[in-house]
């Protein structure tokens, strides 16, 4: 199959005992077995269950990879993932990364013997430059959160391939409807479920996908061993929102880039930072990389203040003050606030995620409507700016 619409919905199943054409819910903890050993293929849900191996699979497949593990949250994915490490080894993360993966690798990984260093992966050559003997694995996200910066997944499978290391794609922004690492030489994918693929912000869940099926087999006995397994319910939730990625990711995409655009030729914006813009560092490998620029955009304003943030994010309608994106609702945030507190104030900003940067969940609303709130959320600022100018100059 070459359409990604066609694969993702006929990539799932039937049921084969009823022909239900939606995957059943196993909602159960156990399995009757006809002997010790004997069973149908499941004897206890937390190793395996019919509903969860249907996610399972069915990301492995649109992400065309040899295994997949779907888990309680996108951070238990991490979690399984820096099981495969050891003390001593080394890890190569992007700079720009989400804060939680960050709190993660400094304040529980660390303290185990397990190193991470932070270079600018959107230059290869700082990959390849700064590896050492102990680096065991490279930690990508393409595009990052929040700043959108796009890394060439390619070039730096060939460095990681080279020095023995694995590397860890986090595909959340990007979704298999847009981009595949493991056919561009990766070895791992991870996603925050929770986002694009869920689609609905109604869930919580993680899946990691492996190209190769040792990899995957590894995986699967953390998975299983440590327990932090999607339930029944949940994971059907992913399947569904799974059924209409393509259309929806598609719809994000063309209103990101309105809103982009309209952003880009705003006064009070400092910068734009959209994968889709031709401006953006590496729009060309986006491009050749992805078959489109995702959902969400990020600006800074020229008032580079936490104050001029929080007026502005308290003043839009449609979108929602909120954690999270990917849903279809609009959502917006303010990182240095939210989503990178965890971060130090120095490493955040040296990152890019600068006092007033704000991030932009681009749902499926009318594009137009969408661009009229944010107009509007900018002259209330400049409003209440010339007020307090006003009130200034009274007591002057």
């Amino acid at each position: 199959m070459n359409s990604i619409a066609t694969q993702l919905i006929h990539s799932i199943p039937t049921d084969p005992l009823t022909g239900a054409v939606s995957v059943p819910i196993y909602q159960t903890s156990t399995f009757v077995q006809e002997a010790p050993g004997v069973n149908k293929g499941y004897d206890y849900s937390r190793s395996g269950n019919p509903t969860r191996a249907a996610l399972e699979s069915l990301i492995a497949t649109i992400e065309k990879g040899a295994a997949g593990a779907a888990f309680a949250s996108g951070l238990s994915a991490i979690d399984a993932v820096l099981k495969l490490l050891e003390t001593g080894d080394e890890i190569l993360a992007v700079d720009d990364i989400y804060g939680g993966a960050f709190r993660i690798f400094t304040q529980v990984y660390q303290k185990f013997g397990i190193k991470v260093r932070y270079v600018d992966t959107t230059i290869a050559e700082n990959v390849l430059n700064a590896i050492t003997p102990k680096t065991k694995l490279i930690w990508l996200e393409t595009p990052t959160n929040p700043t959108l910066k796009v890394s060439d997944i390619e070039a730096i499978a060939k460095i990681a391939k080279s020095r023995q290391c694995l590397l860890c794609v986090d595909n959340t922004f990007a979704s298999p409807a847009l981009q595949l690492p493991l056919t561009l030489g990766a070895d791992i994918v991870i996603h925050s479920a929770t986002k694009y693929l869920g689609g609905h912000s109604d869930l919580i869940a993680g899946l990691v996908v492996t190209r190769e099926q040792e990899l995957g087999d590894k995986i699967k006995f953390i998975q299983n061993a440590s327990g932090a397994i999607l339930s029944p319910f949940d994971s059907w939730l992913v399947i569904r929102g799974i059924e209409t990625l393509h259309l929806r990711v598609k719809q994000h995409c063309a209103n990101a880039q309105a809103v982009a655009e309209f952003l880009q030729s705003h006064p009070a914006v400092n910068k734009v930072y959209y994968p889709g813009l031709k401006s953006h560092t590496n729009h060309t490998v986006a491009a050749r990389q992805a078959k489109g620029f995702g959902g969400v955009v990020s600006f800074t304003l020229k008032d580079d203040t936490v104050d001029a943030a929080n007026a502005f994010i308290t003043s839009t309608t449609y979108f929602k003050l909120a954690e999270s994106l990917g849903g279809v609702k609009s959502l917006l945030c303010h990182p240095a606030q939210m989503t990178h507190k965890s971060i130090p104030e120095a490493i955040r900003r040296a990152s890019g995620v600068a006092d007033s940067l704000i991030r932009l969940s681009v749902g499926l609303e009318d594009a137009g409507d969408l661009i009229n709130d944010l107009e509007n959320a900018f002259a209330k600022i400049k409003s209440r700016a010339g007020k307090k100018e006003q009130l200034a100059e009274a007591f002057v």
